[in-house]
């Protein structure tokens, strides 16, 4: 393997190591291989140049180690690729070969997932198949939100300080689903993402589709007519009418199509006079 392609690695290395990668900005994707830290059970492809003997497939074991050829058990969980191809070749290098040129990869992500829970169709732990994965990829591979699903969906994750408390991110759903936001978030290995129930509202009167309805965040009247496929030809939008609970009580309130309609409102739509 040619020695270029090598030393274009080590210096990607030595970059690495004096901090000189440039920042991410916020919801980008983190660095791929430069920054991931190989953990239990991930697979690793080790391939020394001209050493078929020492270039293969390598999993981790659950203490974070692996047997290597010559070296006997190599330490890796913690370490950046970089980290762990540097610490072979100096090994190597220590009465074993000459100049040995090594590229590490991860050929199977084992180690790193995140937590799916709540009105999803299929909850649970998700293995992230890569170095990086998408809100929507993990929802995917949860089965997808139910019809009951809240369109806000809460991510929990673990803050750089041990000490400190977990972060907490508020995502719409549908923002990311539909390109509104400005792109789908990428998560981190220990993420929880919960997918609450949500909240519902009801529609009666003269609009084609009465019935209930999921509430997203900020829905105004005129939206949520527009939910239940308008008002009928009969149908007016003046003196709309929602019946709502105010202390612990019902309560018929005029409102405009500008009001944002509250859980558990019911928006009534009455005919026109003529």
């Amino acid at each position: 393997m040619p020695t270029t392609f090598f030393a274009s690695l080590a210096l990607a290395a030595v970059l690495q190591t004096a901090g000189t990668s440039p920042p991410q900005p916020a919801g980008a994707p983190p660095a791929t291989s430069s920054s991931y830290r190989i953990g239990p059970q991930d697979q690793l492809q080790i391939t020394v140049a001209d050493e078929a003997e020492l270039s293969g497939k390598f999993r981790v074991d659950n203490d974070g180690s692996f047997i290597f050829p010559y070296l006997g058990r190599v330490a890796a969980a913690g370490k950046t690729l970089a980290e762990l191809q540097g610490a072979l070749t100096r090994d190597l290098s220590n009465g074993y070969l000459r100049n040995p040129q090594v590229r590490v990869e991860v050929d199977q992500y084992k180690s790193q997932s995140v937590f799916v829970s709540g009105e999803v169709r299929a909850p649970g732990k998700i293995t992230m198949a890569g170095s990086t994965m998408t809100l929507l990829d993990a929802l995917g591979q949860a089965g997808s939100p139910t019809p009951t699903a809240s369109t806000e969906i809460v991510i929990t994750r673990r803050a750089a300080d041990p000490n400190a408390k977990p972060d907490e991110i508020r995502v719409n759903r549908r923002d990311v689903e539909t390109g509104r936001a400005p792109q789908d978030l990428y998560l981190r290995d220990g993420d929880v993402i919960f997918v609450p129930k949500a909240e519902t509202f009801y529609i009666s009167g003269l609009v084609r589709n009465p019935g209930s309805y999921v509430l997203d965040p900020g829905m105004t009247v005129e939206q949520a007519l527009a939910l239940a496929g308008g008002l009928t030809d009969r149908g007016s939008d003046r003196g709309i009418v929602i019946t709502r609970v105010v202390n612990g009580v019902g309560v018929d309130l005029g409102v405009n199509k500008l009001e944002k309609v509250q859980a558990g409102d019911t928006i009534k739509v009455r005919g026109r006079f003529f």
